[in-house]
């Protein structure tokens, strides 16, 4: 692509500044045209089994192999086939509750948000109990277990959504056990659809309240009945047969129904001796159709072979998904493309495979990885947890750009999870070297750092940390905190997941490429240490990392 002279000028002069001042080998004007590139309309919007897709692949494909990546996909390819199905419940279904002996219909979107992910052509569910299980968090971490080994099958769970210390008071005794507003997992409707499937449920509804959510009900109906999923080899094992979501009005009739005082249970829910609450004299019933079909899509993986510790490993990735093409907005445009969700992520594993590969081979392998189906709730690298071609016993780390900031030279970078494991002091090291400071996210209860394609790799035990440019504003050198907070605030309101996250010739990428840095070095330490970062004591996670320490002797 040949440029204006004056373009030429102002990119490196974008290099060499960010060179001065702590971006190292990550060149801001390599970010900018990666991302331009992805964020073209040729690839229109980059929609997992789309032409877009195709053409999304074979440039990342042809990228890898220039950069001198070796392959670390299936069977010597650069790529790892995803195969996807995608659910659709269909218009027409009924939903209800009996409530001693009343019917009391549920309409779809406005009372009741139901989806389905298991392979089948219709739920039916006839008068099927109910069961309150609070919270539904088993953390034996915390010396918590809300379901004292209740029977569920064949019944629906009613849970409440984030976490047992959320609503909290001080003096209560589980004020901080589970972190305050600052979510854990045992906080996001995933987790509870899983902890009901685990315990036999034959559903899983979830209380509607936006506190808890960080959402309203719009958000909740937005999907209208649509899910992914990746293919799995027994769904009736992992996934309850209906889960969704109740709205507040309609769980609060149920519960009066039933006579129960839903306030006066949410007190309860909050004590670590609760019990579940069997809802009698009421029962819930559905009957819908469900369209599925099969897709395959692709994760883009490659590799750079440790010299001396090749079973050991780092990896940096980024998701190359994003919303396709969609309605027309006001200006007619109809592709979302994603530029800085997340177009630019890839471009910074990109550019820190090309640092890597201009130095001297690292001790350990690194990985990079491109995920598909982010946007369609971490599928592409949930698949990769499941079926992982490098061994996460061994994996040092998985170091995830998702959203950085384009508005240049920060003050600090923004920490997403604080308080999970040791990658955060080295993150703080590595600030410091570049003059910079490390800020907790200023929103946690938003549970952002469940919500990033790293959190597939930690649920596996491996230690994460992720760069994201949504946790709050960054203290950027111009206009300080106040104009990195309106940034996410406009970002967030206009552009995100919308036609208006377009690459911009205005950008200013001398700070993300800072925070790129902030990686490379990091993984330089990583890749060439015999350090193996872990999970703090309490995190949800380190049992699962201690699990497998016999891997790392």
């Amino acid at each position: 692509m040949i440029r204006t002279s004056a373009a030429a000028l102002a990119l490196s002069l974008l290099a060499s500044s960010a060179l001065a001042q702590g971006a190292g080998p990550i060149d801001p004007a390599r970010l900018s045209d990666i991302t331009r590139t992805l964020a073209s309309d040729a690839f229109e919007g980059r929609g997992p089994g789309t032409a877009g897709e195709d053409r999304t692949v074979e440039y990342l494909v042809r990228e890898f192999k220039a950069l001198g990546l070796e392959p670390a996909g299936d069977k010597g390819r650069f790529t790892q086939d995803v195969p996807l199905v995608r659910f659709q419940v269909k218009d027409g279904g009924s939903f209800s509750f009996d409530l001693k002996g009343q019917a009391r219909p549920l309409e779809r979107n406005r009372d009741i948000a139901p989806s389905t992910q298991r392979p089948v052509d219709r739920v039916k569910i006839d008068k099927a109990p109910l069961v309150f299980v609070g919270y539904g968090v088993t953390a034996p971490e915390r010396g918590w277990d809300d379901f004292k080994g209740v029977d569920l099958k064949g019944k629906i769970a009613v849970f409440l959504i984030n976490d047992p210390d959320f609503e909290a008071q001080a003096g209560e005794p589980v004020a901080g056990k589970f972190g305050g507003q600052a979510a854990t997992y045992y906080a996001r409707w995933t987790y509870k659809y899983e902890e009901a499937a685990r315990r036999g449920a034959l559903g899983a509804l979830i209380v509607h309240e936006a506190p808890g959510a960080g959402y309203g009900w719009s958000t909740v109906v937005a999907s209208n009945g649509e899910g992914f999923d990746i293919v799995r080899a027994d769904p009736a094992k992992e996934k309850v047969l209906l889960q969704g979501w109740l709205s507040g009005e309609a769980s609060r009739e149920l519960f009066a129904a039933a006579g129960q005082d839903f306030e006066a249970l949410k007190t309860a829910a909050r004590r670590a001796d609760f019990q579940p609450v069997a809802l009698e004299g009421a029962s819930f019933s559905a009957s819908y159709g469900v369209e599925h079909a099969r897709i395959v899509s692709r994760n883009v993986i490659g590799k750079i072979t440790g010299a001396k510790r090749p079973a050991e490993s780092v990896m940096f990735a980024a998701h190359w998904d994003a919303y396709g093409v969609g309605a027309p907005d006001a200006q007619g445009r109809t592709v979302r493309p994603g530029a800085l969700d997340d177009a630019i992520g890839v471009a910074g594993t990109m550019e820190i495979a090309r640092a890597f590969k201009a130095g001297p081979p690292p001790e350990r392998t690194l990985v990079f990885a491109a995920w598909t189906a982010e946007e369609r709730g971490l599928l592409g690298s949930e698949y990769y947890g499941v079926h992982p071609t490098t061994p996460l016993e061994t994996m040092a780390a998985n170091l995830t750009m998702d959203v950085l900031q384009p508005n240049g030279r920060a003050k600090d970078v923004v920490l997403i999870g604080a308080g999970q494991n040791a990658l955060e002091d080295m993150l703080a090291k590595a600030a410091a070297a570049q003059g910079r400071t490390v800020t907790p996210d200023a929103h946690p209860e938003r549970a952002l750092f469940y919500r990033a394609d790293h959190f597939s790799l930690a649920r596996r035990g491996v230690p994460v940390l992720l760069l994201m440019g949504l946790g709050g504003g960054a203290d950027l050198e111009n206009g300080g905190r106040e104009a990195g907070d309106k940034w996410v605030s406009d970002y967030t309101a206009d552009c995100y997941h919308k036609t208006c996250d377009a690459w911009s010739a205005d950008w200013d990428l001398t700070g993300a490429a800072e925070d790129v840095a902030l990686f490379y070095e990091m993984g330089k330490d990583l890749a060439n240490g015999r350090d193996w970062p872990n999970w703090k004591d309490g995190s949800e996670f380190r049992p699962l990392r201690d699990a497998s320490a016999a891997w790392r002797r």
